[in-house]
């Protein structure tokens, strides 16, 4: 009898043991999991916004271009393109939200485009800026290629509730298109919000490297291509553009 009870106690420590193990490596698993996911952060600190989705940022001491995967705001800057609506309130927003301020950048498979521009998830105070541009209307889920597809299925989903709230982007009827992104027969006074009208001093850097705002009374005005598109002098002044002369 002394002996069956041994080997039930026996059975009962191995068991009891088994578990604290069990338990001790599931938790082992996930503060490594977290390690995994919070190694792939980089810090960086944002120095200038040029549009909605794409920043300058300083990381380890050197200056990056970086382009927000699988996101596609309006234009603001581009050569080519008028600016487009709601354009300029994404690049607003994104002023408001990362100009001078720290932020992590989270890579994915492939680096950079072939720009050279570094392909990021931005995160700021915890969250994404990919998503909250997404979750606002202010861009559209674009530009999907493999193996950068993370959270293509998430990015989808927050999009599908911004058109159904018609919000941003989605508030112009045809506006958004699948094959080629935004449609540019649109004017910018279609937008529901009326486009934020005021935003409209350009800033404009010389082949010298200066920084030059344009109001709509220089007599350049017109001719002026954008880096940057300000509501305000004051704005324009604090991003480190001179006005132009007159």
């Amino acid at each position: 009898m002394k002996v069956k009870w041994m080997l039930l106690a026996l059975v009962l420590f191995s068991l009891l043991t088994g578990c604290a193990l069990s338990e001790e490596t599931a938790n082992k698993d996930v503060t490594n999991e977290n390690a995994v996911s919070e190694s792939n952060f980089i810090d960086a600190e944002v120095t200038r916004v040029v549009d909605g989705d794409t920043m300058k940022i300083l990381v380890d001491g050197k200056e990056e271009t970086v382009r927000l995967l699988l996101v596609d705001t309006p234009e603001t800057v581009h050569p080519n393109k008028e600016v487009q609506p709601f354009g300029p309130e994404a690049s607003q927003f994104a002023k408001e939200m990362l100009n001078g301020k720290k932020v992590q950048i989270e890579l994915d498979v492939s680096e950079r485009d072939k720009y050279g521009r570094l392909l990021v998830y931005l995160h700021i105070d915890g969250k994404m800026f990919n998503k909250l541009l997404l979750e606002k209307g202010l861009a559209r889920v674009a530009y999907i290629y493999a193996p950068n597809t993370k959270y293509v299925d998430e990015f989808y989903e927050i999009q599908k509730r911004a058109q159904q709230n018609e919000q941003g982007i989605w508030s112009i009827e045809n506006y958004v298109t699948e094959d080629k992104g935004y449609n540019e027969q649109i004017s910018e006074k279609a937008s529901s919000a009326n486009e934020n009208q005021s935003c409209t001093i350009k800033g404009n850097i010389s082949s010298t490297g200066e920084k030059i705002y344009h109001t709509d009374s220089s007599p350049w005005y017109e001719k002026t291509k954008p880096e940057e598109m300000f509501c305000t002098e004051k704005e324009a002044t604090a991003a480190g553009y001179r006005p132009a002369k007159r």
